[in-house]
């Protein structure tokens, strides 16, 4: 799957400011900003990100995926560390 298409699913389905999947063969690793994720733990900001994926990761067709969520004033912070 492209990341293109990881970035389009996510864009479409939450309220997100940035988005960034990037792909090393099978692995991919999606960093996700957005004020959805203000108060969430860790747990439930994962569940939110493999919501609107969740049909190609069963399908077999995502899998090995590394998740970073973040609200905007935290990404502020931790982009120079997760770039």
């Amino acid at each position: 799957m492209e990341c293109k298409e990881i970035e389009k699913l996510l864009t479409d389905a939450l309220a997100l400011d940035e988005v960034k999947v990037s792909q090393e063969g099978t692995h991919y690793k999606i960093i996700a900003v957005g004020e959805c994720f203000d108060g969430m733990n860790r747990v439930k900001q994962q569940q939110t990100i493999y919501g609107p994926i969740m049909e190609h990761v069963t399908s077999g067709e995502l899998h090995a995926i590394t998740i970073k969520a973040f609200t905007p004033e935290q990404w502020q912070r931790e982009k120079i560390f997760n770039m």
